[in-house]
């Protein structure tokens, strides 16, 4: 294809760039061969001439699409080159937050350096058993295909990591090793898995430390081979450790750490077992304060000491060997502090008793004076002498660094040995699976001996990956039948060979080690002399003698010669080894065993700072060992052996790659430093395998995926039946070269750029036909725009007309009116002049009339008036004489009166001051109130009174006067005739001045009382004003008072209305947790059954030869069982020894909690066992007691001894089977061996709830015998002798009733047994049969009840004297109360008083209510107790009555005369029962749940037929008050059905039959119960059929718990069978054709959306729940229980396409939403033609329908942003922001999320509390529950058909 083509105007490209590596920009014109420059326009709006490189002509890298960009896989890049790489990487580790991207077979990880919440277990689960290209990029889909290849190819596997210090390796590996604990599980019960994980932090504290790159770098390299069984399960592991930097733990660079165990046991020195160690803080050791930076932000120290303490005894490192390591390790630290002081400059010493020392040779265990010499001299030895020098201060310094690496690396392997050790299985390996963890390719500005080693081993491994991706590729063309050519790859062979080849670099450091003198400069000569301008790759610097440059297949590298020589020989002084040797601390020596070997590939390499001076002495013939110490192998030989190794171990595996990348050098999360990472791209061969691929075909499509994407280029014509040969010629005519593509068998292969040029021939056609349909619309628009504005022209037209006929209308109208108006006006004007006029006129006639009138009206006034004064002046002066009569008779009464009411006030004043009228106050305000107001009635009355008395004394007064006044005139009228007697006359003035001074003194005494009644009225008008007041305010008080009570009451209300909602919703909270968790805990339940079961087979199975006697049988009673219904259930005793005896061949620790409660129940048990006992041995007592008795009269055994002399013998044998039984439960408890013995289900478990259940059983069923026999003794005495007085046991039961005192019915026993005994000698002639005798034996037993009924009275009546006693207490205490409340009462104001009161009063009915509610339902529970004992006691004195008339002898009944009688014979009336033998229960379980097949009966039979069946024969178990039958009947149904479904568990048919028949059963169990809330739907017939003698409700339990595992067994079922077809219907398929775009894919192909045989698609979904519900409504499954499944079914679906969806980038677009929201509106469909609306089905799904709605939305603005907040309230945070980066457009027309927009969701969503966790439960399994669901079928009318079986039962 010419470059004319694909670099045209437009078209983007990359060009180099000295800051960002790589530069996008635009092409402004098209390219044309020759062009020496191009005009590029680049994206920050620049213009650019980039010039061409005249030798080369080599174009820029084109730029990929942008659909493009973000793929998983780099190979799906159209165009593989540097630029394209590296942009795809930035953008998916910037934009979408994606850390991981497959790179052909490698896997890139790039450290975020942050937690993210994607390695959780539910991340796990997801990617577990997934094909690796159908999830996104991830570490465990490396793990998954490497777990899936070991056992699919039988092949192990190897995963390798690799990466510079900080990108991420450790953690990539330990992500690894967890995902295949997680998910293989280990064989055996050791937890193997957990022990491998567990090494991480062990290995970390000794080989990890902080540098200035990496808080927790790994300083080592390690190989760690997990190891498999045959079923693919973790059974151990091994590890081998490269590289060990041992310079480290003597020196560290500017912030940086030593190893993290020194600072680990520094944070933890004050711990108790440290304190020997004598330790202190990180700052006091010379190794631990050298770096400045003693503490890692976030990381707590001593809590990782603690976690390395824990991982150290889980992997079974001893406590004495932990603190062995740690007295080491701290004397590494006090080594270090160890100073020197200088004598001369070859000498040194060390202060005496120096402290550090003293330590580290306490500490050692060795002599502080011989470590003291050999720290300051040597020893060297000459061929005929051996002498000790002294050596100077820094050689000493540079001997103890170096013995003190020795030290940690020695301790460093022991470490190691003792991991694998732990990590080592006896179980023979399958396979096995290694992780390697080791650094990547390294270059510094210095590079040492160690960067040397370490690019060594980046050489060999990157050999054999090329070699691997070679093979690769060339069997994928092998495979597809293409010609292929040899691809030019780059080989480091050479490199390789000059390392380690013979003379290579490797052999001549080796020799230079082996010259006495050799040193480093000598070596650099001979590798110069060797190899310069000889190996191409071999270099000498230009300014340096001591360096050299290897060209590596990463980069240049300068090595440094310096310390190569020291560091490779990794010497150290024999004798200080030798007195570590000597050493009394026994640990030590252990570490230096090997010496005298060659060491191992797990030793380590020697890093120290400065090297040792020291030239090796020549060795003696005469000592060959001290030759093999000296020719030991160098440090590189040991490590070329071990990378040796460590390749064939990879070569023999098939590798996995993970190469994890640094983004940048700060630690800063989530940024990408380009340069950083091309250089690291460069180093770890990500860049190769592009190179690689691009050589070849690296674009592969299927033919339909092909077809699907370009049919868009094809015509009509060119479309055949044959998709292969339709692809081909379109290619041919899209692509002339041939060599651009080939054909294989299933794919089409694509050389690097077609794909791109295909795609840019599709964006065009698109883009045309884009412009097409554009005009064709647009033209439209504009024709229909025109159509519209003509219309609407012609509209407005005729409007405009209109409206002007409209205004000339209105003209023509408007003057016909004003004509109109003018006329009506005119008229109106002269009406109205003529109006005033005449208005005018009437009223001055008016007023002229209304004068005259007026003044003939006064003159009649005047007149009448004067009559009126006439009349009045006449009245008053009648009045005036009556009045002055009266004021004289007034005054007397008033007199009387005022001392009568100065009494009265004087007491009144004396009563209100009293005290007892305060007290009278005080009562009461309201008894006050009403005083007051009955107070101001009487003073209203008395103020009447007084004003009626003033009235009468005015009138008495006016009277007098007048009377006053008339004998005035009648003596002036009289004058004359007193002038005739003047004697007459004085004396009738002295009289007249008598009156007048009586007159003075009445008018005086009249004005004192009117000011008297003047004064007492405003006092009593104040008083009652006041009193008016003061009962306004308490009205007010009332008011206000009673509206806060009302405001109170319904605040309170309101609150408790509030409280009582959220109560309840936290209620059902609650209970839905806690039934959720229960019913996990049944789930869990149910598989450590299934799992003992499983493990009990297995044991059977291993056993070849049966142990004698030995009888494997099923256990009647599960451990669930023996849970719940240990206190009703009794097992046979016959099984017992079956089920005690177990498989004892595992043994495990016994559970001692659990071991400690049996011991007590076996406790209680023998204090039964001892109180039976001796009540035994009271009866054989009373026993041999009766025997001499019997001695003394006639050997006469009647009836009751026989009876007696049984019961003797059956509770001696229960007592010996009793003992049998203790004896073997000490046995079982006793046998330590066993690991089920302390399980729930084991057999010491299951004898003593048996025994336990089986006593309190029979002592229940004695009592009750006991009581039987006694009466029927009592009824048999009164039958036989009705009238022997003597004997008759009525009136000697009434006669005992009437004694009061026990000593009176001793007195009267004792005679009674004296009289009995004097005629005990001649009963034979009394009675023949002995009957009186009875008669005797059953009065003594009633006497005895009598005796216990008066004792049981006298205690009754002593308890009811003690709780009256305690009532009157209570009611003193009560008063007391009272009292005191009432005193305080009065003391508080009356407002707080009334509250008071009131308060009191609510809390005492309060009382009262809850009191008498207590006693109405204890005195409801006693009804129902004593009514259902009532029903048993009737029933079995019925069943005794028949029994003795069963028992009257023929002779009896022959002597009786008989009448023939005629019996009608009745219809039978069947029972709703079912009639069984005991011996046939096990046929009937077979027949009916065993054998039984759903299909048969779901179809032809009745929906629950077997749980009917089952129910009726319970009735007759119950019927028959035959409580063994009826608990052997439930307990084999429970335990046959389980049986069923274990047999038959994943068959969806017969658990969802079991679970209907099972809530069927359990529905009738509580139907026929008798309880009033399950009878109230109940027929009468039904009622008369409900169970009369057993309580069932614990069975009920056990039935709901069998119930509940069948339904969660049933959504396992369902689930397994939908699992596989949820991510291909919902997601893949593509449900409406055409609107999903296949994008390209790389290497790592997924499934295609097009549907091919095989593939599910929604219809199959939809049809296998059709089957489901079909199924479930076949069986009758209650319609509720239905409902829940379907929400169950729907929250399966959801959740795994949910899950999917998030960890499926390419899943995320519009277009899928699209297809997403029709299959939910499809489910939504089959949900409403089911009727399942309304079971909670639909809201499953909607975190799903707000993930393909967020797909659908615009997402751009922050209205958008808001939008998405409110729409996704059913998705987490963390959903909503993965959708978001995950959003990837299928077309170029769509566009990509933008950072800043998924960031404004994040500030929008942070107040969101919701869980962090990504992924939903799909295991979540919703709590069920089993309404009540009653059946109106009648029990009477079901039928049994024949072909059950079930012959031998019959209906009752």
């Amino acid at each position: 294809m010419a470059a004319s083509e694909l670099y045209t105007k437009f078209a983007r490209v990359w060009i180099p760039d000295p800051e960002e590596v790589w530069k996008s920009a635009e092409l402004l014109k098209d390219y044309k061969p020759g062009d020496k420059v191009l005009l590029l326009h680049l994206e920050e709006g620049k213009d650019l001439e980039y010039r061409l490189d005249p030798k080369t002509k080599e174009l820029p890298h084109l730029r990929n699409p942008d659909i493009l960009v973000g793929e998983n896989d780099l190979t799906a890049l159209s165009y593989l080159h540097e630029p394209a790489v590296l942009h795809n990487l930035r953008v998916r580790f910037i934009d979408s937050k994606l850390i991981y991207t497959y790179c052909g077979i490698v896997l890139v990880a790039i450290n975020p350096y942050e937690q993210l919440p994607i390695y959780g277990e539910d991340i796990i689960n997801a990617y577990s058993g997934q094909n690796m290209g159908d999830m996104d990029p991830h570490i465990f889909a490396v793990a998954e295909e490497a777990y899936k290849q070991m056992a699919r190819d039988e092949r192990n596997q190897s995963i390798i990591v690799s990466g510079e210090s900080g990108a991420g390796k450790t953690v990539s590996a330990k992500y690894a090793m967890r995902y295949f604990a997680t998910v293989s599980g280990s064989a055996s019960e050791a937890n193997v898995e957990e022990k491998v994980l567990a090494s991480n932090p062990i290995m970390e504290s000794i080989g990890n430390a902080k540098t200035t790159r990496n808080d927790n770098s790994s300083r080592f390299g390690k190989y760690i081979e997990i190891g498999f069984d045959k079923r693919y399960r973790i059974i151990g592991a091994n590890m081998r450790t490269y590289l060990l930097e041992k310079s480290r733990v003597v020196f560290q660079a500017e912030e940086e750490r030593n190893y993290h165990i020194f600072y680990q046991l520094c944070a933890s020195a004050k711990l108790p077992e440290f304190k020997m160690l004598r330790l202190g803080n990180a700052d006091d050791f010379n190794y631990t304060q050298q770096g400045g930076s003693p503490v890692i932000e976030g990381v707590d120290d001593a809590k990782e000491m603690a976690h390395t303490r824990q991982a150290c005894t889980l992997l079974g490192i001893s406590e004495s060997h932990q603190m062995g390591i740690f007295r080491i390790l701290a004397g590494i630290l006090h080594l270090g502090n160890v100073g020197f002081t200088s004598r001369d400059a070859d000498s040194c010493t060390i202060p005496p008793k120096h402290e550090p020392l003293c330590i580290f040779c306490d500490l050692m265990g060795v002599d502080y004076e011989e470590m003291c010499h050999w720290l300051c001299h040597r020893k060297l030895a000459t061929a005929t002498e051996t002498y000790i020098k002294p050596i100077s201060k820094l050689q000493a310094t540079n001997a103890r660094d170096a013995l003190a690496k020795h030290i940690y690396a020695k301790l460093f392997n022991w470490i190691v040995d003792n991991v694998n050790q732990a990590l080592h299985s006896a179980v023979k390996q399958h396979s096995f699976i290694g992780v390697l963890d080791i650094y990547g390719f390294e270059t510094f500005e210095i590079n040492s001996f160690e960067q040397f080693c370490i690019n060594y081993a980046n050489e060999k491994l990157q050999q054999q990956f090329n070699m691997h991706v070679f093979k690769l590729e060339q069997e994928e063309y092998m495979k597809e039948q293409i010609p292929w050519t040899l691809i030019d790859f780059y080989d480091n062979q050479p490199c390789i060979n000059l390392i380690e080849s013979k003379l290579g670099i490797l052999d001549l450091l080796d020799e230079e080690c082996k010259m006495p003198k050799g040193t480093d400069d000598t070596w650099a000569q001979k590798l110069y002399n060797t190899h310069l301008n000889k190996c191409t790759l071999f270099e000498k610097p230009r300014l340096s003698n001591k360096a050299f440059i290897i060209q590596h297949f990463a980069d240049k590298v300068e090595y440094q010669c310096e310390g190569f020589l020291e560091k490779n020989k990794d010497t150290v002084f024999e004798e200080q080894i030798k007195v570590l040797k000597s050493s009394k601390f026994k640990m030590l020596p252990e570490l230096f065993q090997d010496d005298e070997k060659a060491i191992s590939p797990t030793s380590a390499t020697s890093s120290g700072r400065t090297p040792l001076t020291r030239i090796p002495a020549k060795p003696t013939k005469g000592r060959p060992g001290q030759m093999a110490k000296e020719h030991k192998k160098t440090v590189g030989h040991q490590f070329r052996n071990s990378l040796h190794l460590l390749m064939e171990t990879l070569n023999a595996t098939t590798p996995h790659y993970v190469r994890c990348i640094k983004p940048n050098d700060f630690k800063f999360p989530f940024t990408f430093d380009e340069k950083r990472a091309v250089q690291q791209l460069r180093a770890c061969g990500v860049l190769e395998t592009i190179r690689i691929s691009a050589a070849g075909f690296p674009s592969r499509w299927t033919y339909q995926e092909f077809f699907s994407r370009y049919r868009v280029l094809m015509k009509q014509k060119d479309v055949l039946s044959d998709r292969k040969q339709t692809c081909k010629n379109v290619l041919e005519k899209l692509i002339l070269d041939k060599d651009k593509y080939q054909f294989g068998k299933t794919k089409i292969f694509f050389r690097a750029g077609q794909v791109a040029y295909l795609e840019k021939l599709r964006a065009d056609k698109l883009r045309a036909a884009c412009i097409r349909i554009q005009k064709t619309i647009r033209g439209w628009l504009l024709r229909k725009k025109y159509l519209r504005m003509r219309k609407a022209a012609i509209t407005v037209q005729r409007y405009v007309r209109g409206y002007q006929a409209r205004c000339y209308a209105k003209f023509l109208r408007r003057t016909k009116a004003a004509t109109i108006i003018q006329k009506y006006w005119r008229m109106f004007v002269v009406c109205r002049r003529y109006k005033i006029r005449r208005a005018a006129t009437i009223v001055l006639q008016s007023y002229l009339r209304g004068f005259l009138a007026r003044n003939r009206y006064r003159k009649i006034l005047r007149e009448h008036k004067a009559v009126i004064i006439q009349k009045r002046v006449r009245g008053w002066l009648a009045r005036t004489h009556y009045k002055r009569s009266m004021h004289a008779i007034i005054y007397l009464q008033c007199c009387f009166r005022r001392m009568m009411a100065k009494r009265e006030l004087k007491k009144l004043k004396i009563e209100a001051r009293s005290v007892e009228r305060y007290k009278k106050l005080h009562i009461g305000m309201e008894n006050k109130i009403m005083q007051l107001q009955r107070k101001v009635d009487e003073q209203n009355k008395d103020y009447k009174c007084l004003v009626e008395k003033l009235t009468n004394l005015e009138g008495i007064y006016n009277s007098e006067t007048e009377k006053l006044r008339s004998d005035l005139e009648r003596l002036q009228l009289s004058e004359e005739e007193a002038k005739v007697a003047t004697g007459r006359v004085l004396s009738l003035q002295e009289e007249i001045a008598k009156l007048r001074k009586d007159l003075e003194q009445t008018r005086s005494e009249k004005k004192c009382i009117e000011e008297r009644a003047d004064q007492y009225k405003q006092e009593t008008e104040q008083l009652v004003s006041n009193l008016k007041e003061e009962n306004t305010l308490l009205k007010q008080e009332k008011e206000a008072l009673n509206h806060r009570i009302v405001e109170q009451a319904k605040e309170m209300t309101e609150t408790m209305e509030k409280k009582l909602v959220e109560e309840t919703k936290q209620l059902e909270l609650d209970l839905n947790d806690e039934r959720l968790r229960y019913q996990n805990l049944l789930n869990e339940f149910s598989r450590l059954e299934e799992r003992y079961d499983d493990l009990k087979e297995e044991m059977t199975l291993m056993v070849h030869v049966p142990k004698p006697g030995h009888k494997r049988t099923d256990s009647t009673h599960s451990s669930n069982e023996s849970e719940y219904t240990f206190s009703s259930e009794i097992a046979e005793m016959e099984d017992i020894p079956s089920r005690t005896e177990e498989p004892s061949e595992k043994k495990v620790p016994l559970d001692m909690s659990l071991f400690l409660k049996l011991q007590k129940r076996v406790t209680e048990l023998e204090q039964e066992k001892q109180v039976m006992q001796d009540e035994l041995d009271r009866k054989e007592e009373q026993v041999l007691r009766s025997k001499a008795k019997e001695e003394e009269r006639p050997q006469i055994r009647g009836a009751e001894l026989e009876y007696e002399s049984l019961k003797r013998q059956e509770l001696e044998s229960e007592n010996k089977k009793l003992k049998n039984e203790l004896n073997e439960l000490r046995k079982a408890l006793s046998e330590k061996s066993a690991p089920e013995v302390t399980a729930p289900g084991a057999p010491a478990y299951r004898v003593l709830m048996e025994q336990l259940t089986s006593v309190s059983e029979e002592l229940d069923v004695r009592k009750e015998e006991v009581l039987i026999l006694r009466s029927q003794l009592v009824s048999q005495k009164e039958a036989i002798h009705p009238k022997n007085t003597m004997t008759d046991s009525t009136i000697l039961l009434e006669d005992v009733q009437k004694m009061k005192d026990k000593g009176e019915i001793a007195q009267a026993y004792i005679g009674l047994k004296e009289t009995n005994r004097s005629s005990a000698l001649d009963y034979r002639e009394l009675n023949e049969d002995g009957e009186l005798w009875l008669v005797y034996e059953g009065l003594k037993q009633a006497n005895r009840l009598l005796e216990s009924q008066l004792q049981s009275q006298k205690r009754s009546h002593e308890n009811e004297a003690e709780a009256l006693r305690g009532e009157i207490q209570s009611l003193k205490e009560e008063n007391n109360r009272q009292q005191q409340l009432l005193a305080q009462n009065l003391q508080l104001p009356p407002e707080a008083r009334i509250e008071a009161s009131l308060q009191h009063e609510i809390t005492r009915l309060t009382n009262e209510n809850l009191d008498l509610m207590e006693q109405l339902e204890k005195q409801d529970k006693t009804v129902r107790k004593l009514k259902k004992q009532l029903k048993v006691f009737a029933k079995k004195i019925g069943e005794l009555e028949v029994g003795q008339m069963e028992n009257i002898s023929p002779g009896q009944i022959i002597d009786e005369p008989i009448r023939p009688v005629n019996i009608p014979r009745k219809e039978k009336d069947f029972q709703g029962m079912l009639e069984y033998k005991k011996e046939d229960e096990q046929k009937l379980v077979k027949n009916l749940i065993l054998e039984l097949k759903p299909r048969g009966v779901a179809v032809n039979l009745i929906p629950g037929l077997p749980a009917y069946i089952l129910f009726m024969c319970v009735r007759h178990a119950d019927y028959l008050n035959d409580d063994q039958k009826v608990r052997s009947l439930l307990t084999s149904t429970i335990n046959s059905i389980k049986k069923v479904l274990k047999k038959r568990g994943d068959d969806f048919e017969t658990v969802s039959f079991w679970l209907s028949n099972t809530c069927r059963f359990l529905h009738c169990l509580k139907q026929y119960s008798g309880e009033e809330g399950f009878m109230k739907h109940n027929t009468s017939r039904q009622n008369e059929h409900c169970l009369t003698n057993f309580d069932l409700a614990e069975y009920r339990q056990v039935l709901s718990d069998l119930a509940i595992q069948i339904y969660q067994q049933l959504v396992r079922v369902l689930e397994n069978i939908l699992q596989p077809m949820i991510v291909s219907g919902m997601l893949e398929h593509e449900t409406i054709q055409g609107v999903s775009g296949v994008k390209p894919t790389g290497l790592r192909k997924r499934t295609s959306s097009i549907a091919d045989e095989g593939t599910y698609t929604l219809d199959s979904i939809l049809r296998q729940l059709n089957s489901f519900h079909s199924v479930m409504c076949q069986h009758g499954m209650d319609p509720e229980l239905i409902k829940q499944v379907v929400k169950q079914m729907f929250y399966i679906v959801g959740a795994i396409t949910l899950n999917n969806l998030l960890l499926r980038k390419d899943m995320c677009s519009w277009s899928k939403g699209m297809q997403i929201r029709y299959n939910v509106s499809q489910l939504e469909e089959w949900l409403r033609d089911k009727n399942l609306m309304n079971s909670g089905a639909k809201e499953t799904l909607e975190p799903l329908i707000q993930a393909a709605q967020l797909l659908q939305v615009k997402k751009k603005t922050d209205d958008d942003a808001e939008a998405i907040c409110s729409m996704c309230n059913a998705l987490t945070t963390a959903q909503i922001v993965k959708v978001l980066n995950l959003y990837t457009p299928v077309n170029e027309f769509e566009e990509r999320v933008s950072v800043s927009f998924i960031r404004t969701i994040q500030m929008r969503l942070r107040d969101r509390k919701d869980s962090p966790q990504l992924l939903m439960d799909a295991k979540h399994i919703f709590p069920v529950t089993f309404p009540f669901n009653p059946s109106s079928l009648a029990l009477e009318t079901i039928q049994i058909p024949a072909s059950l079986g079930l012959g031998f039962i019959s209906r009752v």
